[in-house]
């Protein structure tokens, strides 16, 4: 190393970026046909589901989603759905919104997916806890805009890097939350469990998930929070949906567009905020005595 290379106590220089964008290469170099197989896996499974919430008439879908609403929850919340739906399509953000939901059940989807095991796998060990935790910290305080740098570079523009950095982003509340739904279920009934001769995969099914299953939810339902919260950004790298009229109200001063589309995303917010409430809600109460059967 020359002198003008030379390491300065007082202007320290270490290429952190440098390192990381060298990390980035090497995956897309070395894992590129994977990451082409899973952008057009992803893209695929998108795409289809998109058509099918688009395909028929949107009154079709504004009662579908209504009877959901109300065989979930009830028939105010009913009401609410079908007007809140109705109004979405009376604002011409009908397709937009049905790209958006596609995005957020998908995102959402898979980060359950990944978060919850991983959870219950650092609820039954303390070392991959101690692991998880200071990760699960980082991943919470880092910006998200960063989650997209990353994405953007191995897998292009479009729908797949923003549906991954959602993922991504919004996985730490589903791992934290099912681990304290785990660690939090009495342990006289794990025990008495055991002292029928029930297996760990048995009690973990029958005992541990059901009574840990509202807080596992709420978990789930903070994770769909957090992808939606992604909408706005996932546009920026080409993610199609109501995303994309709010960073276009946002760009041009467009203040009808960016009124109208970010409406659409409340809307769909607090809808699947309550379904999802509706549902941890209706979770089952699991009796030590079922441990018997």
């Amino acid at each position: 190393m020359s002198e003008s290379e030379s390491f300065d106590p007082m202007d320290p220089r270490i290429d952190v970026g440098e390192w990381a964008e060298n990390g980035v290469d090497w995956l897309d170099e070395t894992f590129g046909p994977v990451l082409d197989g899973i952008s057009d896996g992803l893209s695929t499974v998108y795409d289809a589901v998109v058509d099918l919430l688009t395909a028929p008439p949107f009154l079709v879908m504004v009662v579908l989603f209504a009877a959901l609403g109300w065989f979930v929850r009830s028939w105010q919340f009913a009401i609410f759905a079908a007007a809140g739906f109705y109004l979405i399509a009376a604002m011409d953000q009908w397709e937009g919104a049905m790209e958006t939901l596609t995005l957020v059940l998908l995102s959402a989807g898979m980060a359950v997916l990944l978060s919850v095991p991983l959870g219950v796998w650092a609820a039954k060990s303390s070392t991959v806890s101690q692991i998880v935790r200071p990760v699960l910290d980082f991943m919470q305080t880092l910006p998200p805009m960063v989650y997209l740098i990353p994405a953007l570079a191995m897998f292009g523009i479009g729908s797949v890097p923003g549906m991954l950095a959602t993922v991504v982003f919004a996985m730490p509340p589903g791992v934290r939350l099912t681990e304290l739904g785990i660690r939090q279920v009495d342990t006289e009934v794990v025990e008495a469990g055991q002292a029928f001769g029930s297996p760990p995969g048995r009690i973990l099914r029958q005992i541990q998930l059901p009574l840990a299953l509202p807080t596992i939810m709420a978990g789930i339902n903070q994770v769909i929070m957090l992808s939606l919260s992604m909408v706005v950004l996932a546009a920026m790298v080409g993610a199609a949906g109501l995303g994309l009229d709010v960073l276009s109200g946002l760009t041009t001063l467009d203040v009808a567009i960016g009124v109208e589309a970010g409406l659409g995303v409340v809307i769909l917010a607090i809808y699947l905020d309550r379904l999802v409430a509706a549902l941890a809600d209706r979770a089952p109460v699991v009796k030590a005595a079922k441990v018997r059967d």
